[in-house]
């Protein structure tokens, strides 16, 4: 199939990439890595010996991050529709996370463990229509919140990827009913013209 103008000019853009090139050079499976790392940097996420779970976690540049951070201890639990090579010191789940079963899986393997962080990253494929592309966005988001809210410790935190448009300010407004403190991130390694913007809840409220 030829190549478009669009889908050239994002091939270019993907081989420049000054983070794309960072994370082939230091052995990492996706730009995103250093998203999580300019995040938890500043917030201080990721703690050794706790249970993590990486929603939408496929190529593993979340969980990789995590992994490494952790230095071998706590679990770090990925889920994710398409498949993943292996990470060591991760465990997978290939399942859609809007499927009840495939959220049975997830609870079994977590044994009752209660988890100190929930990483969502998850975002459909796109179809090019705004509304119903929001409207998924959103939906995703969601059911990451309402997993947190069941399986997050109360001191954890939940680290979400969001697009700003319809249903942003409602959820916000769902984060903020649900933990202490709320704060949005846009760390350098996203791209300027991308609406993607992260938030983070710390502290679940009684």
């Amino acid at each position: 199939m030829k190549r478009t103008r669009t889908s050239n000019a994002w091939l270019r853009e993907h081989v420049n990439d000054p983070f794309v090139q960072r994370a082939k050079a230091e052995g990492y499976r996706s730009r995103a890595s250093f998203k999580l790392m300019e995040i938890d940097d500043k917030d201080k996420l990721i703690r050794p010996g706790e249970a993590v779970v990486d929603l939408g976690a496929t190529p593993g540049g979340w969980s990789q991050v995590v992994a490494k951070r952790m230095n071998g201890t706590g679990r770090v639990i990925a889920l994710d529709l398409l498949e993943m090579e292996p990470l060591h010191g991760v465990s997978f789940i290939q399942g859609d996370f809007r499927e009840e079963s495939v959220l049975l899986r997830l609870e079994a393997l977590l044994a009752g463990e209660k988890v100190a962080l929930v990483l969502s990253d998850m975002a459909p494929n796109m179809s090019g229509i705004s509304v119903s592309d929001q409207a998924r966005i959103m939906n995703l988001a969601e059911l990451g919140l309402d997993f947190s809210r069941h399986w997050l410790k109360p001191d954890g935190a939940f680290l979400v990827k969001v697009f700003q448009g319809h249903g942003f300010s409602d959820f916000m407004q769902e984060m903020k009913n649900t933990f202490k403190k709320v704060s949005s991130r846009k760390p350098d390694s996203s791209r300027d013209r991308s609406p993607e913007v992260y938030l983070l809840g710390k502290g679940l409220k009684c």
